[in-house]
Formats: C-alpha cells, sequence, structure tokens
C-alpha cells in the first residue's frame, strides 16, 4: 500500500493533484481545502489512503494524518464512499469537521456536495462517540470560524501511534507544551 507521497505537484485538475515523484505521476485525489493549498511546480507530502477495487486503484491524499484518520473513518459509514468522504472534508479543516461529528451537528454535514440528511444524520450518529471530542473542543472550533492554529505534531504523532484523538489529547494534557515534540511523545507514553 501507498502511505504517502512527496513531490512536486506538476498539474491540478478539478478534484485531484498530479504528484511527479522521482519522474513518475501519481494522481491524488484530495478535498477542496488540500486542493486549494496546493501550488504548480511547489513541493507537497500527502498522507495517502490507497483504494484497490476490481476495476482501478486510487490515492486519496491528505497534509496531515488527523485528516487521513477521519476521511478512514467516514467511509466505515454505511452509504458514504470515498467522494462523499472528500466533499465533508472540504466543508471545513479536519478538526472542525471532528468537532461538528462529536457534537452530533448534521446540519453542518448536510452542506458538503451529495451528501443528504439522511446520509449526514447517519455520519453523525455512527460516528459521533468515534471521534472522540469532547463537547468544549467544539465550542472552541465552530464551524464558522475561519482560522485554526496549525494540527500538533504530538498528538498527530500518538495518533500514528494508535491513539483516537481524545486519548492522545489527554495524554499531552499533563506534558509542557514547550518541549520538543519528542520529548512531549516520550513523557506521553510515560504516562501511559
Amino acid at each position: 500500500m501507498i502511505a504517502h507521497v512527496s513531490g512536486v505537484v506538476v498539474e491540478k485538475f478539478q478534484n485531484s493533484l498530479i504528484v511527479d515523484v522521482g519522474g513518475v505521476g501519481y494522481e491524488v485525489f484530495v478535498s477542496l481545502l488540500e486542493y486549494e493549498a496546493a501550488h504548480l511546480h511547489a513541493p507537497i507530502k500527502l498522507y495517502t489512503h490507497h483504494q484497490v477495487r476490481e476495476q482501478e486503484q486510487s490515492l486519496f491524499g491528505f497534509s496531515s494524518l488527523a485528516a487521513k484518520r477521519l476521511f478512514e473513518l467516514l467511509t466505515t459509514v454505511q452509504g458514504v464512499g470515498p467522494k462523499a468522504a472528500l466533499a465533508i472534508l472540504s466543508l471545513a479543516p479536519s478538526e472542525q469537521v471532528r468537532s461538528a461529528i462529536a457534537n452530533g451537528d448534521a446540519h453542518f454535514l448536510q452542506k458538503a456536495t451529495g451528501v443528504g440528511k439522511r446520509g449526514a444524520e447517519r455520519v453523525a450518529l455512527d460516528l459521533k462517540d468515534k471521534v472522540g471530542l469532547p463537547t468544549t473542543a467544539y465550542e472552541q472550533v465552530k464551524p464558522q470560524q475561519q482560522t485554526l492554529a496549525p494540527a500538533d505534531d504530538a498528538t498527530e504523532a500518538l495518533m500514528a501511534l494508535g491513539f483516537s484523538l481524545a486519548q492522545a489529547v489527554e495524554a499531552l494534557q499533563a506534558v509542557d507544551a514547550n518541549l520538543p515534540v519528542e520529548e512531549r511523545i516520550r513523557q506521553a507514553l510515560k504516562a501511559q
């Protein structure tokens, strides 16, 4: 499986990027937010979800592991395929989408192209307990808010090690945020 691609953006299509990796061009489907953030002839690294089907193989790309994990969770919901999951992730940064799901905000999710009322309600119901954000996090990251702090590298590293978002945040709460990322991860793992 292809876990990530690092290269240069050589083409931009309506919903995908062509990333040149050592002379080989990979077409990677991305959310609208990822598409807008990508610049032609600029370096890029995308974490990828490699989907293999009978007739085709597809790569879906994300700038953070948190967004990739949320995409994978979304596709576990009945009736939500990769295109619908990307449409949901196109609404806002992944933490805002995660917060909306955690708080059962089906109205927000329904704004995604191709996601109807029932689909949005199913996503909110099925994933509400799986995304793991407490209600207070939603208050800090309302979907109407325009800017977000960048994703914390220590939190993403813990999620890559198998922690849920809630577990990673909880583990890092007792650790000094001014420490280097590696030390924060080490201390969070010791506390577990």
